[in-house]
């Protein structure tokens, strides 16, 4: 089996910074985490986490590009294939981990980097019965979430 290249991630879920597996699985295991965004795909809402799906000229799914150290680069590549429950030819996966260009939104550059992006079946089912987030971004979601008026009773 030939080594994956070492090239930056781009996340865009749960990954990101102030988000659950943010801090870890990437705090002190990087060198940089810039905002990024992912052209030609659609984010759809998942069961806690989202999918970023493929669609040829359609949408933009907001996130961040990830440079890994180098001393740590196997173990976190390792650890999120774990996470994504990534293995290489497996029709079972959720995820596919696949090399995209990623537009730097600081500079305008684009980047090449790994994404998961949703396996084909999956992907399938998110475009028959899933809801794309309109915006994007995972991290909006909840701005975009309806919020209780004043004074009403709490449910959590």
């Amino acid at each position: 089996m030939t080594p994956s290249p070492r090239l930056p991630f781009f996340v865009y879920g749960t990954l990101r910074p102030g988000e659950p597996h943010h801090d870890t699985l990437l705090r002190g295991r990087t060198l940089a985490e810039e905002p990024g965004r992912l052209r030609g795909a659609l984010l759809y809402d998942g069961p806690g986490y989202p999918y970023a799906v493929e669609e040829r000229g359609a949408g933009t799914v907001e996130g961040d590009l990830v440079t890994v150290r180098p001393e740590d680069y196997p173990d976190l590549l390792a650890a999120l294939d774990r996470l994504e429950e990534y293995r290489p030819g497996d029709p079972r996966n959720l995820y596919e981990r696949v090399a995209r260009e990623v537009l730097r939104t600081g500079d305008g550059a684009f980047v090449r980097a790994w994404v998961y992006v949703a396996a084909p079946a999956v992907a399938a089912r998110l475009r028959a019965h899933g809801t794309p987030l309109a915006s994007g971004d995972w991290k909006a979601r909840r701005a975009s979430s309806p919020r209780p008026s004043p004074g009403a009773p709490r449910t959590s």
